[in-house]
């Protein structure tokens, strides 16, 4: 049992001791990670997953803050790895630490510790009616002691009691502190005037409006192409950059390329690479075999992140010491590249988490705490906010790659898929800014770019990992005799891109789930009977009964109205998602989202509340791309640069949502933040088919979209 309840050990292989993890504070017990909260409630689930090993009362637990030098390095907070690391590390501790504390209690009071039981929080003893809190217990504990890799958990508990999420309270009264909120003593504020678009750079500075805007007490930075302004008060820092802005003469390096995106994405302008088990390899590219019964290709063009709140960033140099808050996922990578790019040792750079607006991957959060501390090494022992503007963060975050997926299907004339090839054509999704051969992390960093001594990232090399990229979900969750998988990288795109939520997965899945809804049609079979007849999952098989049960006690759509239904298992290894999805369909062809039903299995519960939530956002994020999320440009610049040019799913069609959880507490917690969405996509396609008999194969399906289809 125990086996089956562990997750990933890799973060225990980086910080073995049980120090690493817990600590001990005025009487409260203190939870180290790496794992940062986004609002995606990790620090709830790990806060519980203590308290299920150790019984410590949730008001007794503490979560330390994020920061480089203390916190165990666990790199990215991405992937749905939270529970699968910390949420391993974390238990593994306890478990060490409570044998210890039941050895101690032993020594001290007599009897074998097996004896000794451990509740709310203290230790109870044979032939004793004083117990002894586990704290003081823990007080006289060696923590400097390795994880005991084979130490036994407590017995799983059937749908615990949900644990309060860790500052709602603060949320909802309105006192809850974001890096937006933060004011420190002497602070100043500060703006980066950007030039049009990314190929420009900064011809003239003129000196009268620089000589103006300092004699009003705010500071002009420049460093090359760079330009930033930083003052004591805010409106006016803004408005300073605004004007300087204007004032300037840019130049406009050609433009940005301009032209159909997706013609592009093909096999023969693409570094090619087969994909077996998830992995790609170096092997020759297979060939396509001929007379594929069914075939489609699926797009996806380029997207934003979306945060509800721009990215900021907050920096202090006293000289010898950069110290960078900031809402970055990965505070000891961004540390490398900072120190990097600014030629500071490591050890002079610490960065410490404080929560920003949720980034659902690589939005602006990297590159403002970089400008920050750009601002900052200029104007010592002053600390330095920089916030981006909304046009900012539509402008100028690292995009989401647009995707195509090429599909193809031999079958049997009977329901059954004998043979499935898939090819993913990508932009990359790697622009973090990580270590790597010529400086590849500082040259991801946005400021960099425009600095006096630039750094420019080379071409992108194929992301290699296992389910990485855009090969992540390439191959379904079926069981299929004969596949073929393949990459195709395309390097030059007009436009920097990174990760985005679920990476490739959102765009194969679509492609896919709407693929086998496809071949149901054309050949007469249900969708879901056909998906039936190919898993050999127990567990997906039970998720499409359970959703089947929920789903027929609701009356079928009517006229222009449609059902629609997906599954995938998000990196074939996490939580398993089935959808359902109802809409209608208007005259004008806008697209109301009536019901969604989700059923969930990410094994064991640990916060039941959280599983939901982040399934419902999942869902969400996936009906935004669906329905409206595309970036525009012209050669002048990118032209989505607010909220009514890249529209998102607003409140008046969010639809009605039943989340059903299969909890199965004797089997390991699996990620489950970025399982939705991909699903989600699909369902919504599936159902819009349903409705109109119209099959969209690309995002997002706008009223436009839907009526130049029908038009056809």
């Amino acid at each position: 049992r125990r086996r089956d309840r562990i997750g990933n050990p890799m973060s225990l292989d980086r910080h073995p001791q049980v120090s690493d993890w817990l600590g001990l504070q005025d009487g409260h017990l203190v939870i180290h990670t790496g794992k940062v909260d986004l609002g995606q409630r990790i620090s709830t689930a790990l806060a519980e997953i203590a308290h299920e090993e150790l019984t410590v009362p949730h008001d007794r637990i503490v979560i330390a803050a994020v920061r480089t030098g203390r916190s165990p390095d666990e790199g990215m907070t991405s992937g749905s790895n939270s529970i699968e690391q910390s949420g391993t590390a974390i238990p593994l501790a306890s478990a060490t630490l409570r044998a210890r504390a039941m050895q101690r209690a032993a020594e001290r009071m007599g009897g074998q510790p097996g004896e000794w039981r451990l509740d709310a929080g203290a230790v109870h003893g044979p032939g004793s009616n004083r117990p002894i809190p586990l704290l003081d217990l823990l007080e006289e504990a060696d923590l400097e002691c390795p994880v005991d890799l084979q130490a036994e958990w407590m017995p799983p508990r059937r749908s615990p009691a949900a644990p309060p999420m860790r500052g709602l309270a603060e949320m909802v009264r309105g006192r809850y502190e974001f890096l937006h909120d933060m004011e420190w003593p002497g602070m100043l504020h500060a703006r980066v005037v950007r030039p049009p678009h990314a190929r420009a750079g900064l011809e003239e500075l003129p000196g009268t409006v620089t000589a103006d805007i300092e004699a009003q007490g705010i500071r002009v930075i420049r460093d090359g192409s760079f330009l930033a302004v930083a003052g004591p008060l805010e409106w006016p820092v803004v408005k300073a950059a605004e004007r300087l802005g204007t004032a300037c003469r840019w130049a406009s390096g050609g433009g940005l390329p301009d032209g159909r995106i997706f013609d592009g994405l093909r096999q023969d302008n693409a570094i090619r690479l087969p994909v077996c088990n998830g992995e790609p390899g170096r092997d020759p590219v297979p060939p396509l075999p001929p007379g594929p019964h069914h075939a489609a290709r699926y797009e996806r063009p380029f997207t934003l992140h979306g945060s509800l709140a721009p990215s900021a960033g907050m920096a202090r140099w006293n000289g010898e010491r950069l110290e960078v808050t900031t809402h970055s996922q990965g505070i000891y990578v961004l540390r490398e590249s900072i120190a990097g790019s600014l030629g500071l040792a490591k050890d002079q750079v610490e960065l410490t988490y404080a929560p920003g607006s949720g980034c659902y991957g690589h939005n602006g959060a990297d590159d403002a705490a970089f400008e920050a501390a750009l601002v900052a090494m200029a104007l010592p022992d002053r600390p330095v906010l920089l916030k981006w503007s909304r046009e900012d963060e539509h402008c100028w975050e690292p995009f989401g790659p647009p995707q195509a997926v090429e599909l193809a299907a031999w079958t049997d004339g009977r329901g059954r898929i004998l043979r499935f090839s898939a090819e993913a054509i990508s932009g990359t999704y790697r622009g973090r800014p990580r270590a790597g051969p010529g400086r590849a992390g500082p040259a991801n960093l946005l400021a960099n770019r425009f600095r006096r001594d630039s750094i420019l990232p080379g071409p992108p090399k194929p992301n290699m990992g296992r389910q990485g990229g855009m090969h992540r979900n390439l191959d379904p969750a079926y069981a299929i005799p004969d596949t073929r998988f393949v990459k195709n990288l395309v390097v030059d795109l007009p436009h920097r891109t990174s990760a985005l939520r679920c990476l490739g997965a959102a765009a194969n899945v679509f492609a896919i789930e709407s693929f086998m809804d496809e071949i149901a049609h054309a050949e007469g079979l249900d969708p879901l009977a056909l998906r039936r007849a190919h898993l050999d999952d127990p567990r997906a098989v039970a998720l499409l009964d359970s959703l089947e049960d929920v789903v027929q006690e609701f009356p079928s759509p009517g006229s222009m109205a449609g059902r629609g239904f997906a599954y995938a298992r998000y990196k074939n290894a996490m939580a398993r998602v089935a959808v359902c999805v109802d809409l209608s369909v208007s005259e004008d062809a806008t697209v109301r989202l009536d019901r969604a039903v989700l059923v969930a299995d990410a094994g064991r519960v640990i916060d039941l509340h959280g599983l939901k939530s982040q399934i419902e956002g999942g869902f969400l994020h996936g009906a935004s791309w669906a329905l409206h999320e595309e970036v525009a440009w012209n050669r002048d610049g990118i032209l989505t640069r607010d909220w009514q040019s890249y529209p998102v799913l607003r409140f008046d069609n969010i639809p009605l949502m039943d989340v059903i959880v299969l909890d199965d507490p004797d089997t390991r917690s699996v990620g489950a933040g970025e399982a939705a969405s991909g699903p989600a996509v699909a369902a919504i396609a599936n159902a819009l088919f349903d409705a109109t008999g119209i099959r969209l194969r690309r995002l997002p399906f706008t009223a436009d979209a839907i009526r130049h289809a029908a038009a056809r």
